[in-house]
């Protein structure tokens, strides 16, 4: 069930995608905003309350639902909860107009209009921004975005609640950045529970959406990279995806400044790497190209997830 669930919801998504301003999202940012306004003490403790309080009251009425229809053996019915739930959890395109039309205008040499689109999607400022850079952040951010939106929730759907834990999830990336990201939130002790529980969470699917880009790509530079630059980013989860990401399809990824700019030894002494030393990092700079070999990666990437849930449900149902 738990294949043909993916797959349904991935072909329903394909036809008609869900925005990313529908109204169930807006009710649980509402939902999340209403608890932080209720419980922001200023103290660690209201953040974890609240934090368990909005996970709990998604996560609860999600298995219910999930274990009355199984418990009246009603199948269709579960089955379809499941589409259902994936297809609100997932999100292959809720942001690939963005990618695809800035590719259009880097490709048409629009920078302008890259610079634009960018700025939205990533709410980041591009003034200035050559095309190089345009390239390297939209890469990134398709990078992290079909991670967390894609196969952090595959694992997560994987485990025995199923729908409760998917949507766990989504709900917990999405607290790790509502409560620590805004300005009015940053430096505050209120979030920091909510971006540990993600650190956590997300710990193992991070990697082994590392492992599935090191496997459909370059195999022994996203390895390489993974194991010698990952560290480098003030994100640990960041910096291994960008890194094995980078790696696997030979693109230079992140800021001088995390990829070669300063590294911390062993012995806590600070040294700043010569130019030379930087030209040591595999791959080239990003560019045009990189956006279609970012579009292949991810493909190649999520038919390797597809195919190996279909030999593990085999593999169940043989059982």
């Amino acid at each position: 069930m738990t294949f043909f669930s993916i797959l349904c919801a991935l072909l329903i998504e394909q036809l008609k995608p869900l925005r990313a301003d529908n109204q169930i999202y807006a009710e649980i940012k509402r939902f999340a905003m209403r608890i932080e306004g209720w419980f922001n003490a200023g103290q660690v403790s209201h953040g974890r309350l609240g934090w368990f309080l909005v996970i709990g009251g998604l996560m609860l009425p999600t298995v219910i639902v999930y274990w009355v229809l199984l418990h009246y053996n009603w199948v269709f019915a579960a089955f379809a909860w499941n589409v259902l739930i994936v297809y609100l959890t997932l999100g292959f395109r809720h942001y690939s107009h963005y990618f695809t039309t800035i590719q259009f205008a880097l490709n048409a040499g629009d920078d302008a209009t890259a610079r634009t689109l960018l700025a939205e999607w990533a709410r980041v400022d591009t003034t200035g921004m050559d095309s190089t850079e345009i390239a390297r952040l939209a890469v990134e951010k398709s990078l992290i975005t079909t991670h967390r939106n894609v196969f952090g929730v595959f694992f997560w759907f994987l485990m025995p609640l199923g729908p409760a834990c998917a949507v766990m999830y989504r709900v917990a990336e999405y607290l790790a950045r509502a409560w620590n990201e805004p300005d009015h939130m940053r430096n505050e002790a209120f979030g920091e529970f909510a971006a540990r529980a993600f650190y956590w969470i997300d710990w193992i699917p991070v990697r082994l959406t590392a492992i599935a880009f090191a496997v459909v790509g370059n195999f022994e530079d996203a390895i390489y990279a993974w194991r010698n630059f990952a560290h480098r980013w003030a994100d640990e989860s960041r910096g291994i995806i960008l890194a094995a990401g980078g790696g696997a399809m030979g693109v230079r990824l992140g800021t001088p400044l995390e990829t070669a700019a300063r590294v911390v030894t062993p012995d806590a002494a600070t040294v700043d790497l010569s130019d030379s030393e930087a030209d040591m990092l595999p791959g080239e700079e990003p560019n045009v190209r990189s956006l279609q070999s970012t579009v292949g990666l991810v493909w190649r990437a999520l038919l390797l997830w597809m195919l190996l849930l279909l030999l593990l449900s085999g593999a169940v149902l043989l059982g």
